[in-house]
């Protein structure tokens, strides 16, 4: 009676452990198939992501020359700007150096200061001689300097010979004098000095 009991009992627990015993499925392999399918897939994804940079790149260029463009085109708007508000007077610059220079040949008509001369004269100078300093001072400030050339060597861009002069005291080609001065209007040629040149050696100025 006992070992009946015994052999149930263990044939009871074996069935239990055969029964509870799971058993796993091994992997399926992939089929040359999925693999072919994985690989165009990649393939694609890596074509298309180089076009895509590609054509990043070429917005990014077309960006970088619009951005240059327009910086040009700010900055020669500026300048042309900045040019038409300080030359747009000059017309009117060179008429009103006609006044100056009238102003000088005034002065240059006047007899010299002499001790006794008439006081009315000598009124009549320091007057002009004041109107004209307030005068080139206001056009200075707006910009119109006039420069005495005297001296200095021909400049055909600045200067207008109006007659040429033997000399032997100045080097051939050098202003003798100056009958009016160079004017600019800041910084540009506004009216040229009409100069008498002198000539030696060969006889022709340079």
């Amino acid at each position: 009676m006992m070992n009946t009991t015994e052999n149930h009992e263990a044939g009871s627990s074996a069935d239990h452990v055969e029964t509870g015993h799971t058993e796993q499925t091994p992997p399926q392999a992939s089929s040359p198939e999925n693999a072919d399918s994985t690989d165009q897939v990649m393939g694609a994804a890596s074509v298309r992501i180089r076009e895509l940079e590609t054509q990043l790149n070429e917005e990014h260029d077309k960006w970088v020359r619009s951005e240059a463009e327009m910086q040009n085109l700010r900055t020669r708007t500026k300048r042309e700007l900045e040019d038409a508000r300080q030359y747009a007077v000059q017309k009117f610059a060179r008429d009103v150096v006609e006044a100056a220079e009238n102003l000088r040949r005034g002065l240059a008509s006047l007899p010299k200061p002499a001790e006794n001369e008439d006081s009315i004269i000598t009124k009549m100078r320091e007057g002009i001689e004041g109107t004209e300093r307030s005068f080139l001072s206001i056009l200075e400030r707006h910009g119109v300097v006039s420069h005495d050339p005297s001296g200095q060597t021909f400049d055909a861009n600045h200067h207008q010979a109006m007659a040429e002069q033997p000399s032997e005291e100045h080097p051939n080609g050098t202003v003798m004098q100056a009958w009016t001065p160079t004017w600019t209007l800041h910084g540009r040629l506004l009216k040229p000095a009409m100069v008498v040149v002198a000539k030696n050696g060969n006889g022709e100025a340079q």
